[in-house]
């Protein structure tokens, strides 16, 4: 049987390795993760000025189609986002400083140049035919995963408290993604506007917007995602979270699936039908490989979760029921919903607990005003009198 006293030192170490509840320093001047960063993210933003900025008084109505449109794109994924980031949560502060090197740094500071040097490469090697078909697939998942994930490296080194698992590395490399993917799209719509030399701008702007939209869905969120959980497992920056094998497969199952989605002509060879159904298939495989990663990458977190929350269990707080929920996956969410019979009122035992558990990793695991008011309102919820 489990005693008070080892619960509460599971809780402690639970705090200290997920780092969870730690402010994230942007500005570290003695860092030298710092100034890398700096330099990326302003040679990205230098690049933007010099690529756009010609053309930028004639392809105007394009560029800023595109960046409205593309802006109003990013809502449902960062409320997708914040729905995922629920177990050891990263602070937005942190997460913004990943969508910006994945938009600026790795777009244009990295990507850019390399991809273009490359492809040239692949045309003198292989004629034009063979690039045509197979150059994108050997160029973009090469340059563009490992300019996102260096982000992820640079995060890391400002912040090694905060990203510790391979979940932590999951959600910073779907902010990665996101920011590359958003920045490449409205790059898109800008060289459309210039290939039909300016006419039709907003028509051609909405057109990419509806395409580079719909397969955004299984595109660079996603591939960075699955790629920087593998790093992390390569890294292993928790006690027994290291797994060389799983997190090399991993990463090279996301470059894999970056190749198929660049190369589609190539692989369908031509032959219409399999030009249609090849594209959904490896949809299909790519969202079931996703949320076996993230199942995955998530047992650490749930982990923490579960011994950060051990004394308010033991305490009588928490039941073991609400704990499965807030710590568990969509089917303990599902069977606590069932349970309470009301799916408002589960929802918001859930949001308290987690608000529980994060005010206690705040705290470091003293006592604070903070605490005794989410623990309070996590016994009211639950129509529980505090005892004293």
């Amino acid at each position: 049987m489990t005693t008070t006293s080892e619960i509460r030192t599971a809780q402690l170490a639970a705090i200290d390795e997920s780092g969870w509840g730690l402010p994230f320093r942007f500005v570290q001047p003695r860092n030298l993760a710092f100034w890398v960063y700096l330099v990326g993210v302003g040679g990205g933003a230098l690049a933007i000025l010099r690529y756009f900025g010609p053309g930028a008084h004639f392809y105007g109505p394009a560029l800023t189609g595109g960046v409205l449109l593309f802006g109003l794109y990013l809502v449902p994924w960062l409320l997708l986002l914040r729905h995922q980031n629920r177990y050891t949560a990263q602070p937005a502060s942190l997460l913004a400083a990943a969508f910006a090197w994945g938009g600026l740094a790795a777009t244009f500071w990295i990507a850019l140049p390399a991809n273009t040097a490359l492809l040239e490469i692949w045309s003198k090697v292989g004629g034009t035919a063979f690039a045509s078909d197979w150059a994108a697939g050997l160029t973009a998942p090469i340059n563009e995963e490992f300019a996102k994930a260096l982000g992820l490296v640079l995060l890391i080194g400002l912040a090694p408290r905060l990203v510790r698992s391979a979940y932590d590395g999951f959600i910073i490399g779907a902010f990665l993604g996101l920011g590359f993917q958003v920045f490449e799209d409205v790059l898109y719509v800008y060289n459309g506007a210039a290939q039909s030399f300016g006419t039709a701008q907003i028509a051609s702007s909405f057109q990419i917007f509806l395409v580079r939209g719909v397969t955004g869905i299984v595109s660079h969120a996603l591939f960075s995602a699955i790629f920087c959980a593998g790093l992390m497992w390569v890294l292993g920056r928790t006690p027994g979270d290291r797994h060389v094998p799983r997190g090399v497969l991993t990463m090279l199952t996301a470059m894999v699936f970056h190749f198929a989605w660049d190369d589609m002509g190539g692989l369908s060879g031509g032959v219409p039908v399999l030009a249609i159904l090849l594209p959904f298939v490896i949809a299909a495989v790519e969202l079931v490989t996703l949320f076996a990663v993230l199942r995955r990458a998530a047992r650490q977190e749930r982990t923490w979760i579960r011994q950060i929350l051990g004394p308010e269990v033991d305490g009588g707080v928490v039941d073991p029921a609400l704990l499965s929920a807030v710590s568990g996956l969509g089917k303990d969410r599902k069977a606590f919903r069932k349970l309470v019979h009301d799916r408002k009122r589960a929802r918001h035992l859930q949001e308290a607990t987690a608000d529980l558990a994060r005010e206690i990793a705040r705290a470091r695991g003293d006592e604070t005003a903070e605490v005794a008011h989410a623990r309070a309102e996590v016994l009211r919820l639950r129509g529980v009198q505090p005892v004293g």
